[in-house]
């Protein structure tokens, strides 16, 4: 019999940033959980979307701003595709970059809004489903509410790890980072027999932000001759440059991709497989965070979203090194060779979840319930680690005290998972 400690009777559920495979197990199994132990479930529309549009004469409307989760609308969800609750990228706590702005009325409006938002429609704790930045928005908005005036409705809150970039620490696996991994290895397994048809070869660009996991997990199961992400970056692979902030001009030293080292690897790649496998083909996997590594420069007139990151669609890292790879490999052999850009990711995101994911992420969903309801807890991340034993990782620990920001979890590179991508590709003597 669970004792409730958070006296919760209504719940909400969000999502917001990219969608993931298996997002509906972990909605829809969350909802079943405290539906079960007879407590209602709001599912908010489009991620915080409305919730930062609310206002006394502007109340939210049922079906329109958000959705009661019941039983019938729950039936045969977790395998299915799509975010049923749908997603947003609508970030209530943008402005908030320092725990002294969680104190300054202007800057935390739109925190306060939501949780004004949340309190009209008579919601007692919070779950919120998203990326890092989505981690960081619940941390702000848990944080927020320590400076409410006293006797103020305190909201709960626990989040639940989604990307399928698997960048992200406290967790081995986040949810639909398989079902993506599947997906694009099948484009690249697709591809590499096309490359063996017409003698060429395909430079795919992966999502993958910030680290390497998308692309190596793609590359290993997918057979491709190289891979290369941000975690292969140094040694001759690296170099700096000095950047000028354009606001108050004070310079900085920027790590920054050796681009001519780079081409000149792959060239080798292609080199070795003519030369001593008779291979005239091949897929090149490079992640799409190398594209913060390239000079600025190459990144001039470039826009950047609200949490810093770079537009990558339209820096189009494949076809760039496409071009570059095709220069250098006929400059040193003289011969011609067909090199195809292409971006992959988009077709990943939504792809139907395999058994494991589902797995995971109904897991997940439970664990927000225990989380909330048997234990007490606020502020934490459901985590799952082992036999899928559930774990809760307090936000303090995943977010920087100092900046609010989440640390990134790379690819380790000489750990086993990192030298298994590099047995797989084409053996290259440097």
């Amino acid at each position: 019999m669970s004792t409730n400690p958070h006296n919760i009777r209504r719940v909400a559920i969000l999502f917001a940033g990219g969608p993931a495979p298996a997002a509906n197990a972990v909605i829809s199994t969350a909802a079943a959980s405290f539906l079960r132990n007879g407590i209602e479930v709001v599912g908010c529309l489009h991620g915080y979307s409305a919730l930062v549009e609310y206002a006394p004469n502007k109340p939210l409307v049922q079906d329109r701003d958000y959705v009661m989760l019941d039983h019938k609308r729950l039936k045969r969800t977790r395998n299915s595709q799509g975010i049923m609750i749908g997603t947003a990228r609508t970030n209530p706590g943008k402005k908030v970059s320092h725990p002294s702005h969680l104190q300054d009325v202007e800057l935390t409006k739109p925190l306060r809004t939501v949780h004004e938002a949340l309190c009209s429609i008579g919601v007692d704790a919070l779950i919120s489903i998203g990326g890092d930045d989505t981690l960081k928005t619940a941390n702000k908005f848990q944080s927020f509410q320590n400076f409410l005036p006293a006797g103020s409705k305190k909201i709960p809150v626990v989040h639940l790890p989604k990307t399928i970039d698997n960048d992200y620490c406290g967790i081995d696996f986040t949810f639909g980072y398989f079902t993506a991994v599947e997906t694009l290895a099948q484009e690249v397994r697709n591809l590499l027999a096309d490359a063996e048809a017409g003698r060429a070869y395909f430079l795919c660009e992966t999502m993958g932000r910030s680290a390497g996991w998308l692309a190596y997990g793609t590359a290993i199961a997918g057979e491709a001759s190289l891979v290369i992400s941000v975690e292969d970056i140094y040694g001759k692979y690296r170099s700096e440059e000095t950047v000028t902030n354009p606001k108050t001009g004070a310079q900085t030293t920027k790590p920054v991709m050796n681009v001519d080292q780079v081409v000149k690897r792959i060239v080798k790649v292609m080199r070795v497989r003519e030369e001593e496998e008779n291979k005239q083909f091949g897929v090149i996997v490079m992640a799409e965070g190398l594209a913060e590594y390239l000079p600025a420069s190459e990144l001039e007139g470039i826009p950047r979203d609200e949490h810093g990151h770079i537009s990558i669609a339209q820096v189009n890292l494949g076809r760039t090194f496409s071009k570059l790879v095709m220069a250098e490999y006929k400059k040193q052999t003289g011969k011609e060779r067909k090199v195809n850009g292409l971006q992959l990711g988009y077709e990943a995101r939504c792809a139907r979840p395999h058994a494991f994911d589902v797995m995971l992420g109904s897991q997940l969903g439970v664990g927000a319930y225990r989380a909330l309801v048997e234990k007490g807890l606020n502020g934490v991340m459901v985590s799952v680690s082992g036999q899928l034993d559930l774990n809760y990782v307090p936000f303090e620990t995943l977010v920087d005290p100092d900046t609010l920001v989440t640390k990134v979890r790379f690819v380790e590179r000489e750990s086993d998972f990192h030298k298994l991508a590099r047995f797989l590709e084409t053996h290259v003597n440097e």
